[in-house]
């Protein structure tokens, strides 16, 4: 499946989770990463150590995402390492849950900054060296775009931008041999996403969360970077400004409906379907 052997990777907010098992990912399938964090400087430090200990060639770059001048001073920097780009990953994003009403302007404009603002500019800035090697953009969304869920009206806004930032950016940037895609993984937990809940048991909670999935199973940072690599990938090249849901078929699931692991007890059809 893979063809990334010696192609050159940007993958934003890579020290800790998603972005750091996208950039593990890449790594072991060849190759070359520019590992990018704000704050997670040891997270970005053993994602590159354990690249480089693996025979691969990765180095840590530093952009707080809040402003827009590290963006392009990052983009600059990622690019002379690597000597060129064939693959921009914008993971990097921020979350949080907070009512409707007690929602700030600050806090408002700082997801946007993050999640929104920031995947545009590094995009744009990195335009001509992925046009000089007809790369790809992956955009990394959230089911969120799709689903609604308590407390997240600002997060899942800056998660449905990214959805449709990526299908209009894709058909302008068609033409100049630049691939645009899209992917919204579901549940993957995190050590992070533990840090609120302290006395939680994470490996038994994420075991008793998969439960609730039809995949049986939460999903994990490998299976989304495995899934970033195969859109990165040739084998993905007629996939154009669509974004790929990864999510264990939580949204194919309709809530409403009850438990899926049981059958039905109501009958449609009856009087009008032969056989029913």
């Amino acid at each position: 499946m893979s063809d990334m052997k010696n192609k050159r990777v940007l993958v934003t907010g890579s020290g800790t989770g998603l972005g750091q098992g996208i950039a593990l990912e890449f790594a072991r399938q060849g190759a070359a990463v520019a590992v990018h964090y704000s704050h997670s400087a040891k997270g970005a430090e053993a994602t590159v150590k354990q690249i480089v200990e693996a025979g691969g060639r990765a180095a840590a770059f530093k952009a707080d995402f809040r402003e827009t001048a590290p963006i392009r001073t990052l983009a600059r920097e990622a690019v002379a390492f690597l000597g060129g780009l064939d693959v921009l990953v914008n993971n990097a994003g921020i979350t949080m849950n907070r009512p409707f009403e007690k929602t700030t302007v600050e806090q408002f404009d700082t997801l946007y900054a993050v999640n929104v603002r920031a995947p545009y500019f590094m995009s744009q800035a990195l335009v001509p060296d992925l046009e000089k090697s007809k790369g790809v953009i992956i955009n990394i969304a959230s089911i969120h775009a799709f689903r609604a869920y308590i407390e997240h009206t600002v997060y899942a806004g800056t998660r449905g931008a990214i959805v449709t930032f990526t299908r209009n950016l894709a058909i302008e940037l068609a033409p100049r041999g630049i691939r645009v895609v899209g992917l919204a993984p579901g549940a993957v937990p995190i050590p992070s996403h533990f840090k609120s809940m302290p006395g939680v048991d994470m490996e038994k909670s994420i075991r008793e969360f998969g439960k609730c999935i039809p995949s049986g199973f939460a999903g994990t940072p490998r299976d989304v970077g495995e899934i970033a690599v195969f859109l990165a990938s040739s084998s993905a090249r007629y996939i154009v400004g669509q974004t790929l849901v990864a999510d264990g078929g939580t949204t194919a699931l309709m809530h409403f409906g009850g438990d899926f692991k049981q059958p039905m007890t109501a009958q449609f059809g009856q009087g009008y379907v032969p056989g029913v």
